[in-house]
Order: C-alpha cells, then structure tokens, then sequence
C-alpha cells in the first residue's frame, strides 16, 4: 500500500492538473497506550520506543500519544480521534486492543495500523507484532530456581492469555531444570498495571514462603514489597536498574525502537506490507538487563551462557520433553515447540499447580 501526499486532492487527481511543489506536513504516527509513560514497565518501553521515532527521523514525522487507555469501546474512540487530528499511522499497544484496531481500519483504509502482541488482521492495512518474551523469562527463571532458598518462587500474572501463560511456562521449566524441588504460586492480578492490586499480590506471595518473586504487570510496586521483605525479585518489560543490586538481580527488557523505526520508514517511502512479526533475542527485541553482583558468579555464568545460546537462535526454551499438566505428552525428546501451539497456548506444563482461568 502506498499512500499519497496529504497536498494532493481529490478535484485536482480528478482533472489531472499539475501541482506546485508545497512543503510535505510531518508524517503524523499515533500511539494508544494502555498505562502511563511514567509506569517504568511496559508502556515506559512504548514510549522510549516513540521517542526513538522521533529522534530517527526529526521533523519529518511527528508523533501524538494517548495513555491510560482502556481496552474496549474507549480505545475505539481514542484511536478515531487520533486519526481525524490527522494522524497517518496508529500503533495500538496492548493485546485488548485488537477489536478495536480492526473496527477502526475498516473506516479508514489509508491509514496504517499495527497492533502490539495481537493476532486478528480483519484489513489489509493491519499488522501484528510482537516479541518472543518467552525467550527471556526462561532465563530469569534459571536464576530464580538457583537463588530461591524457600523453593517457593511467587509469580504475579496479569490476564490468562497466551503470552501470559507462555511466561509462566518457560519460566518454570528452566527453574525446575536447575531445581526439581522449585513450586511455583501464580497470583492473577486481573491489570496490567495497578500498583496497589501488584502490591497486594506480591505480599500474598511473600506470606506463602515464596522468597522470589517474577511478575507479568507493569509497576515497581513488586520490587518495593521484595525489597522491604528482604527477597529478589526481577525487572519487568524495563530495567528498573534503581532496584539493583537488590532485589531486581535482573531483568527482561522490551526494546521496540528499532521496529517502530523500521516500519515508520517503511510506511513513510511506500514499503509498508502486512505482517505478522514475532522476533525475539536473536534480533535484539528482547534483551536481559544487567546480571546482578547478587547472583552467585557460577549461576551467572550459566545464565549468560543460556542468553548466548538464545541469542544465536540455538535454544528454545520450548524443547521436549515435555508434558502437559495433567501428565499426557505434548514435546518428544528434542522435538520443539511450534508457533502455532506456542501462539495459542492456554495450559500449564507438568508441575504447576492450580488452573488456568478461563
């Protein structure tokens, strides 16, 4: 799809007139966010990504945010909004987000849309993507299964989709590699980001004997309950470096700069093409913070090594055996997860406790 230059009018292509050479307005590039910039999570990350836009291609392209948006009817309405101020590109960032997305390209076919972790693509003018995030809480939890003291590791999860419980998995088989007496205790938060509901969430977990906490929310409030309770706890979607040494040891980073730079050129020069992207450690779209003085040097040697195999694309943290909950087979011995298993999954694997909700 190539869009044409706002100057150019529908009376003047009609008559095929020649036009004077004007000045192009800025590529104008929405983003609908569904936290705050300052939640130092996801959105934070979003939002780094924006200004990496911006500072790409200076005043070629001018970018407009919406944060705290809800997932529904209101994202329909902030996304319609953007484009009737003019906006030529919408990136909508959360996974509620995509009946919305969809709704709104149908009413206008010249804009282009790209939806975060999403799967429907209803129009021509939609594209998904993604990160492979999985990759990086396989790492994490290799540490916490060395680290946890208690074998108890305390798990704030925010909804039962699949990137979710995708998590949760890759992040209990590599602390049960390293820890066959490792439990896992997932806490459903039911938000992306509400610091006193993850607050809650992760003192529940603390008085349970979990001394390592992971979350899949988006603010600090997990590392200050870790911290006060004297526990490690992880980085989540950002650094949150001001938490180090102690308790963040370390952490999964969500780094889109270089997507949000790669396909704002491309729609900008007329090469933008639907997709469907998911990259991960090998492309730099997910990166592993710092390692901790706080980790024992031999458990951060065998985790470097894990993101050394990850990012030359020679693990996957999904490589059988491997056995669904309830005990039946799902990976033979060597045999690897495929996308479409992975991109679906709604189950745990052998060893976590509890169910997932509907």
């Amino acid at each position: 799809m190539k869009m044409l230059p706002k100057f150019l009018t529908s009376a003047a292509l009609a008559v095929g007139l020649a036009l004077p050479a004007l000045a192009q307005d800025p590529f104008k590039v929405g983003f609908i966010y569904v936290g705050a910039v300052s939640d130092m999570g996801w959105t934070f990350t979003h939002d780094v990504g924006r200004l990496a836009v911006e500072e790409h291609f200076g005043d070629a392209v001018e970018t407009v945010f919406l944060e705290n948006v809800p997932e529904g009817a209101d994202a329909e309405r902030a996304i319609s909004q953007m484009i009737l101020g003019g906006a030529d590109m919408i990136f909508t960032t959360s996974f509620g987000y995509g009946e919305a997305t969809n709704a709104v390209a149908g009413q206008f076919p010249d804009v282009y849309f790209e939806h975060a972790t999403g799967y429907m693509r209803d129009h021509p003018n939609v594209s998904n993507y993604s990160a492979r995030f999985y990759e990086g809480r396989a790492v994490l939890g290799h540490i916490a299964g060395h680290m946890t003291e208690s074998n108890i590791v305390g798990y704030i999860a925010s909804y039962p989709i699949p990137e979710v419980i995708r998590g949760i998995n890759s992040a209990y088989l590599h602390a049960r590699a390293v820890n066959p007496d490792v439990e896992f205790r997932v806490v459903w938060a039911y938000t992306w980001f509400d610091p006193a509901i993850e607050a809650d969430a992760a003192q529940a977990l603390v008085d349970a004997g979990a001394d390592v906490i992971m979350q899949h929310t988006d603010s600090t409030a997990p590392q200050t309950v870790a911290r006060d309770a004297g526990i490690i706890s992880f980085g989540q979607a950002s650094d949150m470096i001001q938490f180090a040494p102690r308790p963040r040891v370390a952490s999964i980073i969500d780094n889109w700069a270089p997507y949000y730079i790669r396909r704002v050129g491309e729609a900008m020069e007329g090469n933008w093409e639907q997709a469907d992207t998911w990259e991960g450690m090998p492309t730099g779209k997910v990166l592993i913070g710092e390692l901790s003085e706080a980790i024992p040097a031999e458990v951060r040697a065998s985790a470097q090594d894990m993101i050394d195999a990850l990012k030359a694309g020679t693990y996957h943290p999904f490589t059988g055996p491997i056995n669904r909950q309830d005990g039946t087979a799902w990976l033979a011995e060597g045999e690897v997860a495929d996308d479409g298993t992975l991109l679906g999954m709604n189950f745990y694997v052998e060893g976590i406790t509890g169910e997932v909700p509907n």
